[in-house]
């Protein structure tokens, strides 16, 4: 056997040496980004880190929030379903990367075969022994043009997309977990204020049923104060289910139940200490940075996919040469069958020409530069959806302050007219529309207030989302 081996050890130089003589790909060139170079008119901060730089332990302040997050991101089944997905890619690109290196299969066979007089020549009944032990190498195509390494470049372009793309399934999941621990915040919020402006018309309630039964108030006035009474207590019914249905969605997310101590706590948006830093983008952080985004690193990878793809169809034209070798030993004797003198060995080149397929390949070069200009369409498109989600949470950002301060002194003006027109009622000198009045305005601009506070928590977390942050879980420096 050691002829055998030095002959595919022979064999093996020239091969290598044939393999990928030419390579048929265009040469790969990124498109130049169709969008500004700047932010429009953009908040920025002087020395600030950018999001796609800061990991999300250190973008999110709250531990409990920090928790949860680490929670969804062991179990949350899309996250693990994209995992399972880089396996499988990196699995299929080793199957293609194989294609350029032969395959040797070691093989030993006999037989033993009787053939009747009848059908000899000579009349005679003969049996006919033979083993064989090889070494065989079976159609073993040399990539004089490049296809094979084409379509191995396109496989392990197909797993760096993949990659990618696991990594913005969990930026999404992170501000998708965020964002629902967020919204469990506002409701129990929203709950907890139905409830108190609830209690608080009872009390009414009751105040005016006395005066009612003392002929100081008319039935009228009893009506309207039952009618806020149950308008409030119909509110906290349904805050109530809507925190239930907050709790389903956020455990959905994390893939398990979360537990108490991670959840919210009441007036968590109220706090001083928000949940989220707030990450402005730095004054010269130009908009090239989303072109480190995930998807569009992965629409990028696609791309390059169908540029080497237009290759391998390339390489379709010209001819495919394949070569079929086996080296070994043969005997008619199993005891004889390693002696000197046994060895056999075949060699089998062909080639194939294409002359004439109906316009077959001149059809499959033509999808291949199609569906790259398919992918350089949608790698444009990319870009410029992502510099629009930045553009959009930036102009919503620059009025949020001014907004959440107007309406926190909405809420104060609210609140201190609801006190005087208790007072005035009360005394006797004021109606109880007035107080009625006055009540349902404080309960809405409340209400109003956390959902603006929900808005900017939110805000925070889309800008630190559609500049490519929370992928990682370090900050990285640099």
């Amino acid at each position: 056997m050691s002829r055998a081996s030095n002959f595919f050890a022979l064999a093996a130089l020239p091969l290598a040496l044939l393999s990928g003589c030419m390579n048929l790909a265009p040469t790969y060139q990124q498109p130049a980004a169709p969008i500004p170079a700047a932010w429009p008119a953009p908040e920025t901060a002087t020395g600030a880190k950018a999001p796609l730089n800061t990991g999300w332990r250190d973008f999110f302040v709250d531990e409990r929030l920090r928790g949860v997050v680490a929670l969804a991101l062991a179990n949350n089944r899309d996250l693990r379903v994209a995992a399972l997905n880089i396996d499988r890619a990196q699995a299929q690109y080793g199957i293609t990367q194989t294609a350029l290196f032969p395959t040797v299969n070691a093989g030993a066979s006999g037989s033993r075969t009787r053939t009747p007089g009848s059908t000899a020549s000579n009349g005679q009944t003969r049996i006919a022994t033979q083993y064989n032990a090889n070494l065989a190498m079976t159609s073993y195509e040399l990539d004089l043009f490049g296809r094979v390494r084409n379509l191995s470049d396109a496989a392990l372009e197909t797993f760096f997309a993949t990659e990618e793309t696991q990594r913005s399934t969990q930026i999404s999941l992170v501000a998708s977990v965020a964002g629902a621990w967020l919204q469990l915040a506002a409701n129990m919020q929203r709950l907890q204020v139905a409830r108190g402006t609830l209690e608080s018309q009872r009390r009414s309630y009751e105040l005016v049923r006395r005066s009612h039964e003392l002929g100081a108030q008319s039935g009228l006035a009893l009506s309207q104060a039952q009618t806020t009474v149950e308008t409030a207590r119909a509110d906290a019914a349904n805050f109530d289910s809507l925190v239930e249905q907050s709790r389903n969605a956020l455990a959905l997310l994390v893939g398990a139940t979360p537990p108490a101590e991670l959840l919210p706590t009441d007036g968590i948006l109220l706090a001083a200490q928000p949940a989220s830093q707030l990450l402005a983008p730095p004054a010269d952080l130009p908009s090239s940075v989303l072109q480190k985004r995930p998807d569009v690193l992965a629409a990028e990878h696609a791309l390059r996919t169908s540029n080497v793809n237009i290759g391998a169809a390339r390489a379709a034209f010209y001819p495919r040469i394949t070569l079929t070798a086996s080296a070994g030993v043969a005997s008619n004797s199993l005891s004889a069958l390693f002696e000197n003198g046994n060895q056999a060995w075949s060699f089998v080149p062909s080639i194939t020409l294409p002359l004439f397929d109906g316009g077959v390949n001149r059809a499959n070069l033509r999808v291949a530069e199609l569906q790259r200009d398919i992918q350089i369409a949608t790698y444009e498109k990319t870009l410029q959806t992502a510099f629009r989600e930045v553009a959009d949470v930036l102009a919503e950002r620059r009025t949020l302050s001014e907004r959440l301060a107007a309406q926190q002194a909405l809420v104060a003006a609210t609140s201190r007219s609801f006190e005087l027109s208790q007072a005035l009622f009360r005394s006797g000198g004021g109606s109880y529309l007035d107080v009625l009045d006055a009540q349902r305005s404080l309960y809405t601009a409340q209400q109003s207030l956390i959902s603006l506070l929900l808005t900017e928590q939110s805000n925070r977390l889309t800008l630190y989302k559609v500049l490519g942050g929370g992928w990682s879980e370090a900050s990285v420096d640099g």
